[in-house]
């Protein structure tokens, strides 16, 4: 396999992979409080985790406000999300393609 064509073989992994943006932020806006972004993006432990503050919040104000406060540090913190995802896919797939020509 070539250089050009391991490199294409890795940049379609990654675009097969890749995340939207717009979808995260839908998500975020209309079901960030059960963590459906985050769901989306594949955190799922602190998707449960919010999920469940979310929950327990109904009962009481304070988780309310933490959930809040979460949102609000995830609506910056999405497009990292994003990134680091497609960097850990390249890599992913650069390691594929490396096993791939030893062979």
């Amino acid at each position: 396999m070539s250089s050009l064509q391991a490199e294409m073989l890795i940049e379609q992994k990654v675009a097969n992979a890749q995340k939207s943006t717009g979808v995260a932020y839908l998500l975020w806006f209309f079901l960030g409080g059960f963590g459906g972004h985050r769901f989306y993006l594949g955190k799922t432990g602190t998707a449960v985790t919010q999920l469940i503050i979310t929950i327990v919040g109904v009962f009481t104000l304070i988780p309310f406000i933490i959930t809040g406060i979460w949102l609000l540090v995830d609506l910056f913190l999405i497009p990292g999300i994003i990134r680091e995802h497609s960097e850990k896919v390249r890599h992913d797939a650069r390691l594929e393609v490396a096993l791939m020509q030893e062979n």
